[in-house]
């Protein structure tokens, strides 16, 4: 037997209910702040993401998904949303369109690690990404909507940890007082963290490594090197929380993975679904679009994986929705009856009943045990003696209770029961 590779997982007929509950919920919060749907392809150039994501960054050096195609050009798995939504943003002039711009998407992303909890090597990302406004208002507002998603969805207990990592300038003055006090240390550095000091300090803040954290513990911290504007943003930002009452923590340990970062960083945290317990992240990426071809666009979005999504939903408790039922199974006898049984369930499916019917040749008494297994909630027999007398004998699955309904009046007598 071929069996599927480590990292990634099927999605049976048994789960898929969670995901479309999940989805839809997802689709709903995002129309209520009116945020568009975007799809973007699956590959891209790997360029688009060495320049967009950062070739500093963990995805890039080690995660990526990479294969030459048959014309020679280097192209890759999405590893991330974002940079295809910039590149599209680009390509397909959404500059022209009123500003800002306001999108969503759900896409599988595909990253080379170590499988964990709620993160496989192919999973799925809900996103938010708003172009064309440097206001504080446009986090306050992607923030807003990761919010408001969890309240829909029944998570509680999570928190909000944000942070302000500056912009290119105040950053550099940042990065040289990190690289200082790192310098004499760099020693007792995990591997990747002695790369990262001369490449890209701010990440070392992010290594999950014991060593490494028990060493950035004393390091200076950035909110101490903001210039007055990336101040003034990050504190109307934590003000704009606060009257929305959304509580929030400032860490200046936050600073994210992905390069193209800057100011507002932030993440959703969760104690149920073990150590690596990010549930969404996101922040500000002003550079972005001008790092992969276009002209400087201010931008802010967040990115939540899907399958952390249910698996703390499950570990709480909260509702996944209900695995599907049809309404009907209609049981024939074969001969005229089976006629009858396929016109019957057309008819409730064209008036929005789930019906099922037997395509598999069983006995009544196989075919009154399958509804139960499906949990239909009424068989609707169909005998010999109902064809002749225009009736049908409906059973409730539950009780056991049966009675003689009229064959044109069964949409009714479904729809009515269920009011």
């Amino acid at each position: 037997m071929i069996s599927i590779p480590k990292g990634i997982k099927d999605v049976t007929p048994a789960q898929s209910y969670k995901w479309h509950y999940i989805e839809n919920i997802l689709r709903d919060v995002a129309r209520d702040y009116c945020v568009n749907e975007i799809r973007t392809p699956t590959f891209e150039h790997t360029e688009l993401f060495a320049r967009g994501v950062g070739d500093t960054t963990d995805i890039v050096n080690k995660e990526m998904y990479t294969f030459e195609d048959k014309g020679g050009r280097s192209m890759t798995l999405k590893p991330e949303g974002t940079a295809g939504v910039a590149r599209s943003y680009i390509e397909n002039s959404l500059s022209s369109c009123p500003q800002p711009v306001k999108m969503y998407y759900m896409t599988p992303v595909f990253r080379y690690e170590r499988p964990q909890a709620g993160r496989l090597r192919e999973h799925h990302q809900f996103g938010i990404e708003i172009y064309g406004s440097a206001s504080p208002q446009a986090d306050i507002e992607v923030i807003s909507i990761a919010s408001a998603v969890f309240k829909r969805l029944g998570i509680g207990n999570l928190t909000l940890n944000i942070n302000s990592i500056g912009c290119p300038e105040c950053r550099k003055k940042y990065n040289e007082a990190l690289q200082t006090y790192l310098s004499s240390r760099i020693s007792d550095m995990c591997n990747t963290c002695k790369e990262r000091i001369a490449k890209n300090p701010l990440r070392i803040l992010d290594c999950k490594e014991p060593k490494c954290k028990e060493i950035t513990l004393g390091a200076p911290v950035i909110l101490d090197y903001l210039c007055d504007e990336c101040k003034s943003h990050h504190g109307a930002v934590c003000d704009g929380l606060k009257a929305l009452g959304i509580d929030y923590k400032v860490n200046p340990n936050i600073v994210r993975g992905l390069d193209y970062y800057t100011r507002t960083v932030f993440e959703f945290v969760s104690d149920n679904i073990g150590a690596q317990g990010t549930v969404c992240g996101g922040g500000r990426y002003d550079n972005l679009v001008a790092q992969v071809g276009g002209k400087p666009t201010p931008a802010v979005g967040f990115g939540m994986g899907i399958e952390r999504l249910m698996l703390t939903m499950e570990s709480i408790g909260a509702s996944v929705g209900n695995p599907y039922a049809p309404k009907a199974c209609i049981v024939d006898m074969g001969g005229d009856t089976r006629a009858a049984a396929v016109a019957l369930a057309e008819e409730l499916r064209s008036n929005n009943i789930a019906a099922e019917r037997d395509i598999s040749d069983r006995s009544v008494k196989a075919q009154l045990k399958y509804a139960s297994k499906i949990e239909a909630k009424y068989a609707l027999i169909i005998g010999e003696d109902e064809l002749k007398s225009g009736l049908v004998t409906v059973k409730t699955m539950s009780t056991g209770e049966s009675n003689s309904v009229a064959r044109d009046a069964i949409v009714k007598f479904i729809k009515e029961a269920e009011l």
